[in-house]
């Protein structure tokens, strides 16, 4: 059965639940029936479950909900049952939604079996979750929840219709309990809760159900473009920098200095750098301690490597006098480096050039006013912190209670006037207000990573290519005019980074990607995600 494509600009919206619900009260009131969409919707639902599921086999469980939800899981049960498969239905609400009842009454007059207690499904290789869907606020408690454990203990896969019942739409936050789903049909827009750390353990294989609502009812409730994105594949391509003039050489296609590394931790310095060279930027400096100096050249051999007098630590003591910061597009600093030496975050932030910070560079920021130091830059700066740095650069941020990442990177952003990317297993990327402009903030969330990438050092990959696609982006002074044209490039190198790394655990496991590995298939890894979405592009 072909596959239901959603449109490539749906793929990128991210709604709450408050959004979703105006989003479908402009459909109704255009004259959309409510049986209307119910039938549309679940028709579209039943052909993502076999796609999934395979022909009738077995024996297949629904979980109706009181609500439209549950409306939608008892079409979905008729259509299946219609396709001869074998399909009971527990639905133990005393009170149900008048078209809800009239599904569920006709699904009586076919026959379709009602059971008395989820211990009755035990036998299904399939469940199908229809309980609640978005907009649930109240916790799943008693013999609901109680169901849920049962259910969750079973072996059959489960199919949960728009989130799995016991999820928050906006927070992802577990209401009680939840069901654990092996997947997850998202109905007509992505909620907010998908790009929340705490669903995922719930989620399963997410795929969205486009049932065609108006771009124009989506702008209405949104705006154009909306302040929240989904960072999608055709996005992030069009971020990398893949075309080149034919006359570009390379002191026109960026020039970065990289400030990395430690005699404690040199591997940080190497892997940066592999990401940096990855990105195609075109000049690569990179300062690290005289002592690690040689034994690095060997594997960087294209990169400019600058010896720096060092601490008795083995840390990077100051910069060599003859640097001349002016002739950079772009620099980093943090990766490996030891906090043994903190002029050197004063140095780089004086430097009239875009600026990314990562790790030791953070460190030493979050020690002295940080928000002003960033504010009082007159060039764009990008911070990459995970949560753990970001508690100590904003601490009166992080420190409110009930926040969600995506918010907590906002403020952060409009506070400090920096790019602010918060890492995590769904990193949200905030931009900051643009000055003399009065247009909202924007948020970006990537869906795209694994667990591949928690090992010490796949930071300083990212690092790396991040801030070459930053000086390839920043050497043509648009910058100067626009300074949140430069995330693109951060978009770009994110996406990038979790690509090679799920291609890596295709290669090698999850197991398997370590990060010199991880930076050696950055690549390969989008080279072969440009096959796949289109074969016809030749970068």
């Amino acid at each position: 059965m072909p596959k239901q494509q959603p449109r490539p600009a749906i793929e990128s919206i991210l709604v709450t639940a408050e959004q979703m619900q105006q989003i479908e009260s402009r459909l109704f009131k255009a004259g959309m029936p409510v049986a209307a969409l119910m039938e549309k919707v679940s028709g579209r639902i039943t052909q993502w479950f076999i796609r999934y599921y395979g022909p009738p086999k077995g024996h297949i469980g629904v979980l109706a909900g009181p609500g439209h939800n549950g409306g939608d899981a008892l079409v979905v049960a008729r259509e299946l049952h219609h396709a001869g498969y074998s399909v009971s239905i527990y639905q133990p609400f005393p009170k149900l939604k008048d078209l809800t009842a009239q599904h569920a009454n006709y699904a009586k007059g076919l026959g379709i079996p009602f059971v008395q207690a989820a211990a009755d499904l035990a036998d299904c290789e399939a469940i199908i979750d229809g309980w609640f869907g978005f907009g649930l606020t109240r916790p799943i408690t008693a013999e609901l929840a109680a169901d849920i454990e049962q259910i969750n203990q079973q072996t059959a896969d489960i199919f949960s219709i728009d989130l799995p019942s016991g999820i928050h739409t906006d927070t992802g936050q577990v209401m009680g309990t939840a069901i654990k789903a092996a997947h997850t049909a998202c109905l007509g827009l992505w909620k907010r809760g998908f790009m929340q750390e705490n669903a995922l353990a719930y989620l399963g294989k997410c795929s969205l159900i486009d049932f065609d609502i108006p771009l124009t009812d989506i702008a209405a409730v949104l705006g154009e473009p909306p302040a929240v994105q989904r960072l999608t594949d055709p996005q992030a391509i069009a971020y990398l920098p893949l075309h080149r003039s034919p006359t570009a050489h390379k002191y026109k296609a960026g020039h970065l200095l990289l400030i990395a590394g430690s005699k404690q931790y040199a591997g940080a310095a190497l892997l940066c750098g592999l990401g940096a060279i990855a990105s195609g930027v075109g000049m690569l400096t990179l300062a690290v301690p005289e002592s690690i100096h040689l034994s690095l050249l060997p594997q960087l051999p294209t990169a400019l490597l600058i010896g720096c007098l060092e601490t008795e630590s083995g840390a990077i003591a100051h910069l060599p006098e003859h640097i001349d910061l002016e002739k950079y597009d772009a620099i980093a600093l943090g990766p490996g480096l030891t906090q043994a030496s903190p002029q050197l975050l004063q140095t780089v932030l004086d430097a009239n050039c875009p600026l990314l910070l990562d790790a030791d560079g953070l460190n030493l920021l979050a020690k002295n006013n940080p928000i002003q130091q960033l504010k009082d830059r007159q060039s764009p700066t990008v911070l990459t912190p995970h949560l753990g740095e970001f508690k100590r650069l904003f601490p009166e941020v992080e420190s409110k209670a009930d926040r969600l990442p995506g918010e907590i990177a906002l403020e952060a952003a409009g506070a400090s006037s920096a790019i602010v990317l918060l890492k995590g297993p769904r990193s949200a990327l905030a931009q900051p207000p643009q000055r003399g402009i009065a247009t909202p903030q924007r948020l970006w969330f990537n869906p795209h990573s694994t667990s591949a990438l928690a090992r010490g050092g796949s930071g300083d990959v990212l690092t790396g290519l991040m801030s070459g696609l930053l000086a390839i982006a920043a050497q043509s002074g648009e910058w100067k005019n626009d300074p949140n044209s430069l995330v693109s490039a951060v978009l770009g190198a994110v996406w990038w980074h979790s690509q090679a790394a799920l291609y890596a655990s295709d290669q090698r496991t999850i197991l398997g990607v370590d990060p010199l590995y991880l930076a050696r298939s950055l690549n390969a890894a989008l080279q072969a995600k440009l096959s796949e979405i289109s074969p016809t592009i030749n970068p």
